[in-house]
């Protein structure tokens, strides 16, 4: 029977009590108890004998000597009401889903010793029928358990092969974008939940866990090791990084007390872009070695800086005297005498160029402004060889004539046009017409300029 005990009641006695009392006289009558109703269902004969109506029958259950009829029947009886409140408390019991089949198979086991033991008074048939209700709700009982157990191994075995899935996922990422400290970590957690589900969850079929764990097992053997070479790889290759980076810092450091300055700033920047090729180090390596190799380029550029700040001012002198003769250039222009001007120009480059330099920071604008200069003289000087060229005047002089003889073929056939009411041709031919005039005013133009 199950543990969960009714309000405690006599205890059924085993079959060796029952013939014990059923030969062996009492010293005295037991006391008066309570009636039960379940006597109805028996007899006692003048010999003493007890027994009960299953049906038409009747049915011998034994004798109690000593006793009165009336005690004797109650005694049978009472046995028969505890049978019967072991059986209303099995079928109560069969009903809680908290308790399990076993536990009413076992307590059902258990009655029906005590039953086909024990001789009692009472309605045997509604306790059989109730045991038998019990027996048939409990195969019932044990078919739902089995489907819920069906059911917890099937959600057990989709959260393990979530499990599985979320470690594989994590084993497949590529080593170069993989997060190794949150992903371990991760597969850690997963493991202990893996566990967790052992030791708490259904149990699954053998095959089933067999499979889903050696799966899981490989993708967490195979994200090791693949970190492990992953960890080897980056010793290795900060190793190299930290070989490389220390000859650029050598050659950084000797290149700092360099006062060739151009080349060395050129030395520089290929220094710099070796370093950002050479990759890392370990951090606390690679941030020493950037400082010192920062430290040499700082003191080459500061030097350098001293240097070109001092010759700046040295420049400024020179500023003033080119600021004179842009003043003095620009005043050629506009060009209206381009050999004076030519002349004037080269005797202001030449002092130009005496000058010497200027401040870097004003560099780029005088040499503009003296390049205006110098393409306005240009220019005049080629438009005017272009209007001396008798090759280059008689082609303005061709192309000229042959646009007026175009002007006026297509002039007569707006009149012709016009003549005979043909207003589309001639729409058409004024249209010619004006692009043909409009490209004759430009060949006159040109030709002006030749003296044509």
């Amino acid at each position: 029977m199950s543990d969960d005990k009714p309000t405690p009641r006599p205890a059924i006695p085993s079959p060796a009590a029952i013939a014990s009392r059923i030969h062996a006289r009492p010293v005295a009558a037991p006391a008066p108890v309570k009636h039960s109703e379940s006597a109805r269902f028996g007899r006692v004969d003048d010999e003493g004998r007890v027994f009960v109506r299953v049906g038409d029958e009747e049915r011998e259950v034994g004798s109690y000597p000593g006793a009165t009829p009336e005690e004797a029947l109650q005694y049978f009886a009472r046995k028969y009401d505890e049978l019967v409140a072991s059986a209303d408390l099995l079928e109560a019991r069969l009903a809680n889903p908290d308790v399990s089949a076993k536990e009413v198979a076992d307590g059902l086991a258990t009655l029906k010793e005590h039953v086909g033991t024990t001789g009692v008074v009472g309605d045997v048939p509604a306790l059989l029928a109730t045991m038998d209700r019990v027996e048939t709700g409990l195969a019932a009982k044990r078919s739902a358990e089995a489907e819920q157990r069906a059911a917890a191994r099937a959600q057990a075995a989709e959260q393990r092969e979530a499990l599985v899935a979320e470690a594989e996922k994590i084993a497949a990422q590529p080593p170069g974008s993989t997060q190794w400290k949150t992903s371990g970590e991760r597969m850690r957690t997963l493991l202990e939940e893996w566990k967790q589900h052992q030791r708490t969850g259904p149990k699954l079929d053998k095959t089933t866990e067999s499979a889903l764990w050696q799966r899981f097992s490989h993708a967490r053997n195979a994200f090791d090791k693949a970190r492990r070479a992953w960890f080897a790889d980056l010793e290795s290759s900060r190793a190299d990084a930290r070989s490389a980076k220390e000859a650029l810092v050598r050659e950084a450091e000797q290149l700092a007390t360099s006062t060739d300055w151009a080349p060395t700033a050129r030395a520089f920047k290929q220094l710099m872009d070796r370093w950002r090729a050479a990759g890392r180090a370990s951090r606390a390596e690679d941030d020493a070695l950037w400082e010192r190799f920062r430290s040499a380029q700082d003191s080459f550029f500061a030097a350098k800086d001293r240097v070109a700040a001092a010759e700046d001012e040295e420049f400024r002198s020179n500023l003033v005297v080119k600021e004179e003769l842009l003043t003095e250039a620009e005043a050629l222009l506009p060009v209206t005498d381009v050999e004076a001007a030519k002349g004037a120009l080269r005797g202001i480059q030449d002092r130009w160029e005496r000058a010497g330099k200027v401040p870097r920071a004003e560099l780029e604008r005088v040499e503009k402004r003296m390049r205006r200069v110098e393409t306005a003289v240009r220019e005049a000087d080629e438009q005017r060889w272009r209007r001396s060229n008798p090759e280059v005047a008689a082609r303005a002089r061709s192309l000229v004539d042959q646009l007026e003889a175009s002007v006026a073929s297509i002039e007569a056939e707006v009149a012709q046009a016009e003549a005979t009411g043909d207003e589309s041709a001639a729409e058409a031919a004024r249209e010619r017409l004006s692009a043909q005039q409009e490209w004759l005013a430009q060949a006159r133009a040109g030709l002006d300029e030749f003296g044509g």
